[in-house]
């Protein structure tokens, strides 16, 4: 799983089978995290969040980091798509429509980055200057589906990232494989250690602990109605 820049066993010391639903048979082996992979990713997490190589960084150099990671998706588009059809049985064409429609929605949060803008407010109070200042929140969790592994993730995470803040990434545990693959592009398009971490495993064990995790500072889920719900109360 991908904490603080490094790829690392989970904690539980366990792993489980990723299954072809077209054969049937195991393909992958995907990491068991638990709630020590969830401490420590999101400890991760609010440390790059606070850090100077990504808090100091400008509004513009965070979208030239989101134009790097869209180029790179772009490229590896077509072997993402294979790896998901591979994983959750979808048709190949559905999803290679899916992952070279990606790059664009990571390219128009890139050109929103440096156009977060405050307001100045009317009051009728004299002698009052009433300005409001948009900040990113902290540590942002994204849970996504089985469907769309890589769109849902990405609808969260390019926004999220846009704005400042960083992501702790947890994708169903039905389709794992690309979002691990994904993950090895932030490294390459230049992003701190830390700001994405990625986690790998069930909802109970994963899912859970992270949605109720104090230093979570907002949930971005996509999912079921039952496990919705349970984020709604959070």
């Amino acid at each position: 799983m991908l904490v603080d820049g490094a790829w690392l066993d989970p904690a539980t010391a366990e792993w489980f089978e990723s299954v072809n639903p077209y054969t049937a048979q195991p393909w992958a082996l995907i990491p068991r995290g638990g709630s020590a992979d969830v401490d420590r990713a999101v400890a991760s997490a609010k440390k790059a969040f606070y850090s100077k190589e990504w808090r100091g960084l400008t509004a513009s150099a965070r979208g030239a980091l989101l134009r790097t990671l869209a180029d790179l998706l772009a490229v590896e588009a077509d072997r993402l798509a294979e790896l998901e059809t591979t994983d959750n049985g979808k048709l190949l064409a559905e999803m290679r429509a899916q992952l070279h429609y990606a790059p664009k929605w990571i390219h128009y949060f890139a050109g929103l980055a440096d156009k977060i803008e405050g307001r100045v407010l009317p009051t009728d109070k004299p002698g009052f200057f009433n300005f409001t200042r948009e900040e990113p929140l902290g540590v942002i969790a994204a849970i996504t589906p089985w469907n769309s592994p890589l769109l849902l993730a990405i609808w969260k995470l390019a926004p999220a990232l846009a704005a400042g803040n960083t992501v702790v990434l947890k994708p169903s545990e039905h389709s794992s494989v690309s979002a691990l693959v994904f993950g090895e592009l932030f490294e390459k398009a230049g992003f701190p250690p830390g700001v994405v971490n990625l986690i790998t495993g069930f909802g109970n064990e994963v899912g859970e602990p992270l949605i109720t995790h104090p230093d979570v500072a907002k949930v971005a889920f996509t999912g079921g109605d039952k496990t919705g719900q349970a984020v709604y109360e959070q």
